[in-house]
C-alpha cells in the first residue's frame, strides 16, 4: 500500500465521527473516502460507492455551478459552499448545504466535503411561507370584503341612509348588526343632531319584526300632559277633550318596534307604567281598567346623561336598568370628521334635485373648512349648512360661508391642568383611533415622542376602551 492510500486511511477515523455526510474526491471527481453517514442517506453499499464521480450524486440542473465551484477551489485553494440536492441511489432528492475544502496530501489534491442534511429546514420554510401565503390571501380577501361591505352597506344591511365609514362609525354599525337580529331593549346615547333615529329604524329593518309596524315617538316634543294618552291611548270620556277612542302608540307598535327617542323627557310618574311595559308587556287605556297585552321591541334614545338624571330624581333608577340592556353610542360629528367629505357630497346632491342647482364639486379647501368646525349641532347641522350653501352658491363649486360657534354653546368648565391634558389626549388618541405612532399618530399631532406619550397615558391613567 503506497503512502498516499496510508494517508487516506488515517483520517478515516476522523471521517467515521463526524455526524454529517462526510466524503473526498480526488482531483478526477472519484469519490475515494467517506464514513457511514453517506452510506446510509444515500443508500449505496461500500463497494458501489467507491471510485463513484461527484457528478452521480448531483442534478441534471446543478452540474454546471458545480463544475464552476469545483473548479474555483481547486484554483483558488478557498473553502466554497453551496445549498443543493444530492440524489440518493433510489432517485430521492435530499436538501443540503454542502461545504467543500481544498486539501493537498502527499503530492495529491482533494476535494474534502460536508454535507448537513436540511430537509426537517426546508420542510418547516414550506410549512412557514404556505401559511404567510395564506395570511396574505386572508388579508387581501379580508380587505376585498371590507371594500365591498362598504359599497353593499345600505343593500345588504339596511344603512343606506347612514353615511360613512369612519372607524367610530363602523363600530356603532358593528354592534347594531349584532343585536338587531334579537328582541333585546337598545338604548341609542348620543347628542342631539347625530342620526339616533336613523339608527334605530336600521335596527327595525335589520329584526324579525322588520315587517311590522314601526313607531317613533319624540317624548320632547309632547305635551306632558299628553304623552300618557299618546303612548297608552284612551278611551271616549275619559277626560276633558276626549271624545272619541284613540288608539295609543304601544298598541299601534304590536309585533313591531316602537322608538322612543328623548325618553328622558317622559314625566317621572309615567315612568312606571313605562317600567311595567318592559316587565310584562301590559298596560290600561285611560279610562279602562282592562289589561291589554302587546309584543313590542323597544328602542329608546337619549342626548341626556341618565345616571345624572337618577342622581337628580328626574329619572328612575329600575327602569334606566330594563332600558340599558344593550346601550350603543354614537359619536359626535367632531369624532367622525373623515365622514364630512362623503356626508357633504351626499348633501350637495339631495340639494341640489330639490332646489334645482347644479353643483358638481366641493373643493378639498371647504372640505378642510367643514373638518376645521366643531359641529355642536352634528349633522343635522351640517345638513342646514350644505343647504344654505347650495343656496348661495352661484357656480359649480359649493362655498361656504365661515362657520361661527353659536352664542348660545358654552364653552364648559374650567378644569384643572392635568384633567384638561387627559381629556384632551383622549381626544386626539379617539380621533387616531388610538394611535400613537408613526405620521399620522397622536404623538405627532400632540407633539411629542411617542414613548412620552405613553408616559403621559400611563400618569393619567389613559387606557384604550374595550371594543
Amino acid at each position: 500500500m503506497d503512502n498516499k492510500h496510508k494517508t487516506l486511511l488515517a483520517g478515516r477515523p476522523v471521517l467515521s465521527s463526524m455526524p454529517e455526510f462526510a466524503y473526498v474526491f480526488d482531483k478526477n471527481n472519484k469519490l475515494v473516502m467517506w464514513n457511514k453517514n453517506l452510506e446510509t442517506i444515500l443508500g449505496y453499499s461500500e463497494d458501489e460507492l467507491y471510485g463513484k464521480d461527484a457528478y452521480d450524486f448531483m442534478e441534471e440542473s446543478a452540474k454546471d455551478i458545480n463544475a464552476e465551484i469545483i473548479s474555483k477551489l481547486f484554483n483558488e485553494k478557498t473553502e466554497q459552499t453551496l445549498e443543493q440536492n444530492i440524489l440518493t441511489k433510489s432517485g430521492k432528492k435530499i436538501p443540503v448545504i454542502d461545504t467543500a475544502n481544498y486539501v493537498f496530501i502527499d503530492g495529491e489534491e482533494y476535494l474534502v466535503g460536508m454535507a448537513i442534511d436540511i430537509s426537517k429546514l426546508r420542510e418547516t420554510e414550506e410549512k412557514l411561507q404556505q401559511v404567510i401565503t395564506e395570511l396574505q390571501a386572508l388579508k387581501d380577501q379580508l380587505e376585498s370584503e371590507n371594500v365591498y361591505l362598504r359599497k353593499e352597506i345600505g343593500n345588504r344591511y339596511g344603512f343606506e341612509k347612514i353615511i360613512g365609514e369612519s372607524e367610530p362609525l363602523m363600530h356603532s354599525l358593528y354592534r347594531i348588526k349584532q343585536v338587531a337580529p334579537t328582541d333585546s331593549t337598545v338604548l341609542l346615547e348620543g347628542e342631539t343632531g347625530t342620526g339616533k333615529e336613523l339608527f334605530a329604524a336600521s335596527i327595525h329593518k335589520l329584526s324579525k319584526r322588520r315587517h311590522k309596524p314601526f313607531i317613533k315617538v319624540n317624548c320632547a316634543s309632547l305635551p306632558a300632559t299628553l304623552i300618557e294618552s299618546e303612548l297608552f291611548g284612551h278611551e271616549k270620556g275619559a277626560f276633558t277633550g276626549a271624545v272619541q277612542k284613540q288608539i295609543g302608540r304601544f298598541e299601534l307598535a304590536d309585533g313591531g318596534t316602537i322608538f322612543l327617542d328623548e325618553i328622558g323627557e317622559i314625566p317621572v310618574e309615567l315612568q312606571s307604567k313605562l317600567l311595567r311595559i318592559l316587565q310584562e308587556g301590559e298596560f290600561e287605556r285611560i279610562g279602562n281598567p282592562k289589561t291589554i297585552k302587546v309584543d313590542v321591541r323597544i328602542v329608546a334614545a337619549t342626548n341626556r346623561n341618565l345616571e345624572k338624571q337618577i342622581r337628580k330624581k328626574l329619572f328612575r333608577k329600575d327602569l334606566y336598568y330594563r332600558l340599558n340592556v344593550y346601550p350603543v353610542t354614537i359619536a359626535p360629528l367632531r369624532d367622525r370628521i373623515t365622514d364630512i367629505p362623503l356626508l357633504a357630497e351626499h348633501f350637495v346632491k339631495r340639494f341640489n334635485r330639490s332646489l334645482g342647482k347644479k353643483i358638481k364639486r366641493v373643493p378639498k379647501k371647504t372640505i378642510r373648512q367643514l373638518q376645521a368646525y366643531s359641529w355642536p349641532g352634528n349633522i343635522r347641522e351640517l345638513e342646514n349648512i350644505i343647504e344654505r350653501a347650495v343656496i348661495v352658491s352661484t357656480g359649480k363649486s359649493l362655498t361656504v360661508e365661515p362657520l361661527l360657534k353659536p352664542g348660545f354653546e358654552e364653552e364648559g368648565q374650567l378644569l384643572p391642568l392635568a384633567e384638561f391634558e387627559r381629556q384632551y389626549i383622549i381626544r386626539v388618541l379617539e380621533k387616531t383611533y388610538w394611535r400613537v405612532d408613526g405620521p399620522s399618530g397622536a404623538a405627532r399631532i400632540l407633539d411629542m415622542h411617542p414613548e412620552t406619550l405613553r408616559s403621559r397615558m400611563r400618569k393619567l391613567e389613559i387606557k384604550r376602551p374595550p371594543v
